[in-house]
């Protein structure tokens, strides 16, 4: 799978440096090639002596090495990788990476370097749950640095618990191959359609019905398809994320609109309905701002259902995509009902996540989902909208036996 690929690990200092080590073995199984750098703080966890053992080469660690740097060794290591992986990523690597620092050979290679970096951040619950590494981390992930973990479980601490974790060796290495899945245009010449955000349902000219999709996983996934060489027609409802690098951008506000949009962009290939549209609007929205007349009534509105874009998209005899890929944001029985959103909407793939406000899914930027499927039922970590964005594209090449 990584045949060929080169892979420049990065070792940080935290208790975590110990799975660093099957990682190297992890990727090497899989034909990549791994070469090494280590902070101060990771020598005083593991070795460069048991590092190097399984790299197979010299492990760098000192920025003002006369050997390695006498050809400027950190802007080569930063050049020669196709990967730069982070393993783990301390909150103080984090905060060097945002900052743009560079007062040691690793924090050198990464603001020297113009290669893909995936980090897995690993730290103390508390510490990744602070303000400011949380908004270290937006600041990376916006300067579009991958993120893999961290996961929740016991801390080092004893007695600590929660989320801190580094993600496994096989998480990572999943992350990896799914990287580099996209990065061989798995969907070339796929053409796609993709919702993503929420649906305005007016009610008169200044209200209106909407709900609380930030539209950032949809838009995540029409970036990763189009970086795996899709051609990408996303149809975006109503929000205040930037378009997608690379993909044609069609602005709605209803879901009739969304729905006209996602039809006219037919035929295709793959449909992905990330949206999430409001299943109802007014019957019939006043023309005027709807005024209190001081009687302390309440004007009654009537509802209809609106079009069911997915049900309509993978139901449809005529137009159907050859695989259609659905949502399913529930606050209950999230199985039973992706299961049932699969039958009842000709789609392919259900995609469903829990929306219950503890979850922080709509607006956060991170999503715990399950892959619903008459296969059956896969589930993913908790891990950021991008790289569920990856992952999926990943899971979608592999239907496609692309």
């Amino acid at each position: 799978m990584l045949s060929g690929k080169r892979i420049l690990l990065i070792i940080t200092g935290g208790i975590a440096c110990y799975k660093s080590l099957d990682l190297v073995r992890r990727l090497q199984e899989r034909g990549a090639s791994v070469r090494a750098v280590m902070t101060e703080g990771a020598q005083k966890f593991i070795t460069p002596l048991a590092v190097g053992a399984l790299t197979g080469g010299k492990v760098f660690t000192d920025l003002f090495d006369r050997e390695a740097e006498h050809d400027v060794g950190h802007i080569r290591l930063s050049r020669e990788a196709d990967l730069i992986v982070v393993a783990p990523a301390t909150a103080n690597m984090m905060a060097k990476m945002a900052g743009g620092h560079a007062d040691d050979l690793a924090s050198c290679v990464l603001l020297a370097t113009d290669k893909p970096v995936l980090i897995a951040p690993a730290m103390n619950s508390r510490m990744w749950a602070h303000v400011a590494t949380q908004r270290n981390l937006k600041t990376l992930q916006g300067d579009g640095i991958l993120t893999v973990g961290p996961n929740a479980g016991e801390m080092a601490e004893k007695g600590e618990a929660g989320y801190g974790r580094m993600a496994e060796p096989m998480e990572i290495l999943e992350a990896v191959e799914a990287f580099f899945n996209a990065t061989i245009k798995p969907l070339a010449g796929k053409k796609v359609v993709i919702t993503s955000g929420p649906t305005h349902e007016p009610i008169d000219p200044v209200r209106y019905i909407a709900n609380r999709s930030s539209g950032r996983q949809g838009h995540a996934i029409a970036e990763a398809v189009a970086q795996a060489g899709a051609d990408v027609t996303l149809v975006s409802g109503p929000v205040t994320l930037k378009d997608p690098k690379g993909v044609n951008v069609v602005h709605v506000e209803t879901a009739r609109e969304m729905l006209a949009a996602v039809q006219s962009a037919l035929p295709a290939d793959i449909a992905i309905m990330a949206a999430a549209v409001a299943d109802w609007r007014v019957a019939s929205d006043a023309h005027q701002k709807i005024k209190k007349d001081g009687s302390g009534k309440v004007p009654a509105l009537d509802f209809v259902e609106n079009p069911d874009i997915l049900a309509t998209i993978g139901n449809s005899k005529v137009l159907r995509p050859g695989l259609v890929v659905g949502f399913a944001a529930e606050t209950n029985d999230l199985i039973e009902n992706a299961r049932g959103k699969l039958q009842r909407k000709g789609a392919d793939l259900i995609v469903a996540n829990d929306v219950s406000p503890e979850n922080n899914v709509m607006g956060g930027s991170e999503n715990t989902v399950r892959i619903v499927s008459e296969d059956g039922v896969e589930d993913w970590p908790k891990m950021g909208k991008e790289e569920v964005a990856a992952k999926l594209i990943a899971k979608i090449a592999e239907k496609l036996g692309s």
